[in-house]
This record gives C-alpha cells, sequence and structure tokens, in this order.
C-alpha cells in the first residue's frame, strides 16, 4: 500500500489520534504532543494529533502512536465524547491501513511504540479488529518493539490470550472503583464481569503462559479511571486499585480528573480540580512502591486526601510517635515511611551505610533524598540535622 499517496488515510490518523487522547494509561496527565515540524520533515502529512510522547523507564521521553481503531461507539458512558448518539466525527481505520501507517511511521522515526483503544460496535467483532492490526505489526512489519493494547469490555478467554501473546501491557478501563459509582458514568457497563472479570483472566493466562516459558505481556496491565463525576471518594478509588494490585497483579492505575464534554449528560457537571488528581498518584505510590496499606493514607472523614500537602507528609504529620527515624540503623521499610525518602534513596542510603556512618544533610542529598524535607523526620548518627523551616505545605 502506498500511503504516502493517501492523505486520506493520514486524516483518518490524525483524527483516530486525537480522539485517542483521553485515553491517559501511558502517563500521568496529558501528553506532549510531536511537533508538526518532524512530520514535515519525514515527508509526511501533519500527523501530530496521534502522536502522544509519554514517560519510559528512566525518564525518557518516548513518542507513541496513540489511536483508536475507530471512533464509533454503542456504549453511552455519560462523560465520554464518543458515546452512542452524540453528534461528533466519526471513521474507522482497517487493520491493513493502520499497520500500514504505523509501519511507515516507525521508519520515519517518528514513533517508538503503539498504544491501540477502540470505541466499541460488537465487542467481539471489535476486539477481533484490533487484534488482526496487531497481528499484523508483529508478523508482516516484523515490530518487536513496544505495543499496549486495550481489552474491550466482555472480551472472550481467546481473545484475551492473543492479546497477551502479541502486547507488551494490556488495559482495560475501570472508570469507576465499583459496581455503584459506575452506574452513575457508564450504565451499559457491567462492572465485575465485564471489567474486573478480563483484568482478572489476563493476569490468569499471562501467569499460565510465563510458567510455559512464554516471555508475554512483560510491562504488565494497567487501568484507567474518570475521577470526580460519580461522587466517588479517593478512599473509594485508591482502595479498589490496592484490590487490583494484590489480586490481579495490576502493574498500575491511572487517575484521570473529569472535565466536561459537550453534548454529554455530564456537560454541566463541574470539572475536577487537577490537584485531586495529582494527590490520587502520590498516594498511589505510597501503596506501589512505599508499603503503606490504603487503611493507612490520611483520608478525611469523607474518605478524600488533603488538597494542600503531599499525603506522606500529612501521615507523617499524624504519626510523631514513628518519628524521628535513625538514618544510619532504620531497616529499608522504615526509611521509606520518612518524607524526602524514596525507593532509589532508600536503597541508596542502605548501601552507603556498608561503608561507613551518614552524618550529614549533604550526604543523604548526594544519595538522591530531598534532604530539607527530611530533616525534620531524621537522626544522623543520634543528632537530629539542623535544617531550612518550610513556609508552605508541599
Amino acid at each position: 500500500m502506498l500511503i504516502h499517496n493517501t492523505p486520506d488515510l493520514y486524516q483518518k490518523v490524525n483524527l483516530l489520534g486525537s480522539q485517542a487522547q483521553y485515553d491517559l494509561c501511558e502517563a500521568q496527565g496529558q501528553p506532549t504532543p510531536l511537533p508538526a515540524v518532524q512530520a514535515s520533515a519525514a515527508g509526511l502529512p501533519d500527523v501530530s494529533d496521534s502522536v502522544a510522547t509519554v514517560i519510559g523507564q528512566g525518564g525518557r521521553r518516548v513518542p507513541l502512536l496513540r489511536i483508536l481503531q475507530t471512533s464509533a461507539c454503542e456504549k453511552n458512558c455519560y462523560y465520554c465524547p464518543f458515546r452512542a448518539g452524540r453528534r461528533m466525527r466519526r471513521t474507522t481505520l482497517e487493520p491493513d491501513e493502520l499497520a500500514a501507517a504505523f509501519d511507515l511511521m516507525l521508519r520515519k522515526r517518528l514513533v517508538e511504540g503503539l498504544f491501540l483503544s477502540s470505541g466499541i460496535i460488537g465487542t467481539v467483532r471489535t476486539m477481533d479488529r484490533m487484534l488482526a492490526t496487531v497481528e499484523l505489526v508483529r508478523q508482516k512489519y516484523q515490530w518487536r518493539g513496544y505495543i499496549h493494547l486495550k481489552l474491550l469490555p466482555n472480551a472472550e478467554e481467546a481473545q484475551i490470550e492473543r492479546a497477551a501473546r502479541l502486547a507488551d501491557r494490556l488495559s482495560v478501563n475501570l472508570e469507576a472503583p465499583n459496581e455503584a459509582r459506575l452506574a452513575r458514568l457508564a450504565p451499559k457497563k457491567d462492572f465485575e464481569q465485564g471489567l474486573v472479570e478480563p483484568l482478572q483472566r489476563a493476569w490468569a493466562i499471562v501467569r499460565r503462559l510465563r510458567s510455559q516459558g512464554h516471555a508475554v505481556a512483560s510491562a504488565g496491565a494497567v487501568t484507567q479511571y474518570v475521577v470526580g463525576p460519580a461522587g466517588e471518594s479517593d478512599q473509594e478509588l485508591l482502595a479498589a486499585s490496592q484490590r487490583l494490585y494484590r489480586q490481579v497483579g495490576l502493574r498500575r492505575a491511572y487517575y484521570s480528573a473529569f472535565n466536561p464534554i459537550d453534548d454529554t449528560p455530564l456537560q454541566e457537571e463541574a470539572p475536577t480540580p487537577p490537584r485531586r488528581e495529582h494527590r490520587l498518584y502520590q498516594a498511589d505510590f505510597m501503596l506501589r512502591q512505599y508499603g503503606f496499606d490504603v487503611a493507612e493514607l490520611p483520608f478525611d472523614g469523607q474518605g478524600n486526601l488533603p488538597h494542600d500537602r503531599d499525603p506522606k507528609l500529612a501521615w507523617a504529620a499524624r504519626h510523631p510517635e514513628a518519628f524521628p527515624v535513625e538514618i544510619n540503623r532504620a531497616p529499608q521499610g522504615l526509611l521509606l515511611r520518612v518524607p524526602g525518602i524514596g525507593p532509589q534513596g532508600a536503597s541508596a542510603i542502605v548501601q552507603a551505610r556498608r561503608s561507613g556512618r551518614l552524618r550529614s544533610l549533604e550526604e543523604l542529598q548526594r544519595l538522591g533524598v530531598r534532604s530539607q524535607q527530611a530533616a525534620p523526620y531524621v537522626l544522623l548518627d543520634g543528632r537530629s540535622p539542623s535544617h531550612q523551616l518550610r513556609l508552605f505545605p508541599v
């Protein structure tokens, strides 16, 4: 296929790419689009709306083709721009069109991976088209790099297994933390059977295939919530995530602050403050990387996190009995409870103190610790380090 000479194809790629930006299951917050000049320099029409830059391992910025197979949809999710009946421009890419466009963008070095999602016109039929696209990318075009594939609600067992064999990362958007909250957002979706159960099956399939020696879904599975319009608390969201981390091997959850879309049932709802999204990510990191349980998080009487300070600082303020921590003796798990000390910093401290005692904030800073934040909560060789008082909460 000579896609150089098919501008209509690129219009569809750009349209479906721009519509896919509502799905944030690759990076916290809005992605940074690829500058159009790069496409121009590669001899292609402007495809900047279809390329999103996400943060990869080591903080490297990685451009992905983030795209929908189709923006047609039979679901009536109240918040969604693609909901059935909403007036909008819709289009579809056939598997061979999308696979060929992705291959050309790879060869022109505009992208380094694929994130494929879709509207739903019959779950089985749409899922099969997505799988056909990825199979072409893997087999016809011999791409061995990163692919993230969305599992549609109620996907069949065989489809989930094919997806696990083809993709590096799988995802199912839960959208809400439980059945009651989901009913306020997407009344045609079934929370447990349609959304959670495919995640559970995917994890069981991945474990089985790995036990047989297959390298499948190396980047794990993720999910996304729409934060705010269903009236859910932060505690509900984080408890749902913790359950999935522990029971189905979820790699991480994404929290998307709600913004109202015109011509949807929730168009009059207030947008969710970005600060709430930010605090959810901080608290989620405490669950995944710092060893906290959701029951320990500093929720208020309504089950929400404080917006005016980092939840780890809020936890520390509620637990003065846990401090100060002696840097030279504390186990790694206790070091992770100290504000300003992250997983890398805690590991570096444990490694460094094998060679000698740590006695200054400067030494901690060199190890990657935010030393001024940690100072009120630690002892260095039995002494409280002098530090500058904070004027504002973090």
